[in-house]
């Protein structure tokens, strides 16, 4: 039996100091037959000469202008000639044996349109920090059950777990390139929906790396991102619903929308009647989210928009302090660690 080819495709935008982590990880997979396709999108540093250090064969790394996320891996896409497509962001880092764990899953018989999946870990500079996440995602699933589990119980599955076939991803169509915030979100949606379900892969995995605020997986005070994120949603609660339109599905998606409330709140009053008129759609209500007891004082003292700000400069200055430490950590086990290691 012929053994499939595997795409790894990882687009790039000034990703200098961690790309090389990244590609050493995607070249280090054990299994054999695999393609590395590189999209430089526009980088204004070295991530390009990075790169290109590590170009052969089977590693290719083409440059064009500009266009995000979602147009660098359609970019991929086009010049990828994988039986399998392994998304996988410029930062993050593949467990060495995962494709191979993941394709040693099927089974024959198992039809193409099945979806991979594994565990993953975010972590910020050590990976020997990094803990698994273990949900009610990591299992197998129908696509309905596994949507249903991510919008009602607020959960996700990064991206780079997914090992996805090439007749899957042609079904499921092209990153949507209008979309700025959770592209990938709605992106495999549609490859769940488009899927004879999930097979979860144990004992192995991704580490997912976590950005400084600005990274885009992070909203911040981004209007555009709110829009795009507004949109996402809406999408996802049609994909649930073509598959199932049925009591249990909109009450999952009321819950969607009331979990989602807090990124709006309160600065995009203007989006509040849309989002108050689906849920009514759909049987239900939502409200606008409270504060707890650490910032419910500050509201009635500045306003709610004041105290959204001061709780989400904390919670950015937390995290901004977490990857200090750990990057100096980092540092100091690499120089204690003369070999090249993460």
């Amino acid at each position: 039996m012929k053994k499939p080819l595997v795409s790894i495709l990882i687009p790039a935008y000034n990703a200098e100091k961690l790309i090389g982590y990244t590609l050493e990880s995607a070249v280090s997979q054990t299994w054999p037959y695999k393609e590395i396709i590189v999209v430089d999108d526009g980088s204004t540093d070295r991530t390009a000469e990075i790169a290109r250090r590590f170009a052969s064969r089977n590693v290719k790394v083409v440059s064009t202008p500009n266009r995000g996320i979602s147009g660098a891996v359609n970019k991929a896409y086009k010049l990828c000639q994988g039986d399998y497509i392994q998304e996988l962001d410029a930062d993050d880092i593949l467990l060495p044996d995962k494709i191979e764990k993941q394709l040693s899953a099927l089974r024959e018989g198992n039809s193409p349109r099945l979806l991979l999946s594994c565990a993953w870990a975010p972590f910020f500079y050590r990976t020997s920090r990094g803990r698994f996440i273990r949900t009610s995602l990591c299992e197998d699933l129908s696509p309905v059950e596994w949507l249903l589990r991510k919008m009602g119980e607020n959960l996700h599955m990064q991206n780079a777990t997914w090992l996805v076939s090439r007749e899957l991803a042609e079904a499921a169509g092209p990153w949507d390139e209008s979309l700025c915030y959770d592209q990938d979100g709605e992106y495999f949606d549609r490859v769940i929906m488009m899927s004879e379900g999930t097979r979860f892969v144990p004992g192995t995995g991704i580490f997912y790396r976590i950005g400084p605020p600005g990274r885009i997986s992070c909203i911040g005070n981004s209007d555009p991102k709110r829009d795009s994120l507004f949109r996402s949603m809406k999408l996802h609660i049609q994909y649930l619903r073509s598959l199932e339109d049925s009591e249990r599905v909109r009450k999952v998606c009321v819950a969607y929308l009331q979990n989602w409330y807090g990124a709006f709140y309160p600065e995009r009053a203007d989006l509040f009647p849309e989002l108050e008129a689906l849920a009514q759609q759909l049987g239900g209500s939502v409200k606008p989210p409270s504060f707890n007891w650490k910032y419910a004082w500050m509201k009635r003292v500045v306003g709610a928009k004041a105290t959204r700000s001061v709780q989400r400069l904390v919670g950015e200055s937390k995290q901004t302090c977490f990857r200090r430490i750990d990057k100096v950590l980092y540092e100091f086990e690499a120089r204690r660690r003369p070999a090249h290691g993460l």
